[in-house]
C-alpha cells in the first residue's frame, strides 16, 4: 500500500455555489467558468502523483465527471465548517492507514506537481508541512497523525488562519513551503493573461 495520501476539497460546480467572492465582481457564469478551469487544472497536475488520491466533493458525488474514479476515490465532506470537513478528511486517510497525509482545495492556479513531491518527500524529516498564501492563509497542509487543534477554533477565510495554524504547531518540526497566492478575489487574476477570456466583460 501506498503510505502517501492527497486529500482534495472540491466544490461541486454548480451556478451561483461556487467562488462567491469572485462572482461579486465577475458575475455567477464567469465564476463559474473560472472554477471549471481552475478543477481542470488540478486534476492536470495532481493525476499522474505517485500517491493516492482522494477528492472530497462539497454536496454530491458525481460519478462521470473530470474526477476519474480510476485515479481518484470519490467520498463526501463531512461537517458545519472548513476545519471540520478537513479534520473528517485526515482523520479518514490516518484511520486507513496512510502515514503521510496532505490536504489541498481544487482553486491553486500557482500550484504544480513538484510543489506537491517536494511537500510529500518535507513530511519524511518534519511532522507537518504548510503552503502559506498571500492572503494569510494556507493552500496546503500536510501532517503525519492528526493534530485536532488545527482544526478548532479558527476564523476560516480570514487573515489570522495561517498564524494560528502555526502557533498550535510551534513545538514540532514545520517545514514551511513556497507562498502563493490562491485565487479568491478579481485582484487575484486580473493580471493574469489565461484568464483574460473569462473579463472580457469586466470594466475596471
Amino acid at each position: 500500500m501506498n503510505k502517501n495520501l492527497l486529500l482534495i476539497l472540491t466544490r461541486n460546480p454548480e451556478l451561483g455555489k461556487c467562488k462567491t467572492r469572485l462572482a461579486a465582481k465577475v458575475g455567477d457564469e464567469a465564476a463559474l467558468e473560472i472554477y471549471k478551469f481552475l478543477i481542470e487544472r488540478t486534476v492536470d497536475f495532481t493525476k499522474d502523483l505517485a500517491v493516492d488520491k482522494w477528492v472530497f466533493y462539497s454536496e454530491k458525488i458525481w460519478e462521470d465527471d473530470i474526477w476519474d474514479h480510476t485515479i481518484y476515490s470519490k467520498k463526501l465532506q463531512k461537517g458545519t465548517d472548513l476545519g471540520e470537513r478537513m479534520k473528517n478528511a485526515f482523520s479518514e486517510g490516518f484511520n486507513a492507514g496512510f502515514k503521510n497525509v496532505i490536504i489541498i482545495g481544487s482553486d491553486m492556479y500557482h500550484l504544480n506537481p513538484s510543489d506537491l513531491e517536494e511537500a510529500f518527500a518535507q513530511l519524511e524529516n518534519h511532522d507537518f508541512v504548510v503552503g502559506p498564501a498571500q492572503d494569510g492563509g494556507y493552500y496546503l497542509l500536510g501532517m503525519k497523525s492528526l493534530k485536532e487543534e488545527l482544526f478548532q477554533q479558527k476564523a476560516w477565510g480570514t487573515d489570522t488562519v495561517l498564524k494560528d495554524t502555526l502557533k498550535d504547531i510551534s513545538n514540532f518540526k514545520v517545514s514551511l513551503l513556497e507562498e502563493k497566492n490562491d485565487i479568491d478575489y478579481y485582484e487575484d487574476i486580473k493580471d493574469i493573461k489565461v484568464f483574460e477570456p473569462f473579463l472580457k466583460h469586466i470594466k475596471e
